[in-house]
């Protein structure tokens, strides 16, 4: 897509697991995954909702292996509860009002989307607040960033990925990935053809007119 994309209230942003333990340096870093860190926080600005998705394994969770074959249920222990490697990326920007969805909490399930977290559905959240379209970033392409931006589509949103905010573990499935969810309707866009209008959502207040936690 070559057009100007314009942002405004009915949108929001979400940014999958940019982690340390996907950064280089971590446990199962994506190439070059630290580079999608400025790209997301110069369009942060664009937007007035964001959700934050990140994994938060327990140690024992069940797609850990110690001979891990780096494929579903097999890999290397990452993202667990309370380490480092669970941290953002060095240098993420979130803002003070975004929603922090955790997924992969449960010993015994692999979550790769926000809208597969059985305590929060994200869907009728977003669609509460007006949401219409989603804006999709972070990390990697050819798991989370795929599996969220296809979850967002069954779920009726017009969704866009951008394109310099994301990263694959690999060129040829990152490419594959890219295909399978523009062929699903995800729109590819980069990030220098999003324009903000400005337009904010209007926040919630309670009967004194201060403003109200947003969700």
């Amino acid at each position: 897509m070559s057009d100007t994309v314009y942002t405004g209230a009915r949108d929001a942003l979400i940014v999958v697991d940019v982690q340390r333990d996907f950064c280089p340096g971590g446990s199962l870093p994506v190439p070059s995954g630290d580079e999608v860190v400025p790209v997301i926080n110069r369009i942060v600005p664009y937007f007035g909702r964001w959700i934050y998705t990140r994994d938060w394994h327990p140690a024992d969770h069940v797609s850990f292996s110690g001979c891990p074959e780096f494929r579903d249920g097999s890999w290397p222990p990452h993202c667990v509860q309370g380490t480092p490697g669970a941290d953002w990326c060095p240098s993420l920007d979130m803002p003070m009002n975004a929603i922090l969805v955790s997924k992969g909490d449960d010993p015994k399930h692999e979550a790769y989307s926000g809208f597969q977290v059985g305590g929060l559905d994200l869907a009728e959240f977003l669609r509460r607040h007006m949401v219409e379209r989603v804006f999709i970033t972070g990390l990697a392409t050819e798991y989370c960033v795929r599996q969220t931006a296809l979850d967002a589509l069954a779920a009726g949103f017009t969704v866009f990925l951008v394109k310099d905010a994301v990263r694959g573990i690999s060129a040829e499935g990152a490419e594959h990935a890219l295909g399978e969810m523009e062929e699903a309707g995800v729109v590819r866009i980069r990030s220098d053809q999003m324009v903000d209008t400005g337009e904010r959502p209007a926040p919630s207040h309670h009967e004194h007119e201060d403003p109200i936690d947003p969700d």
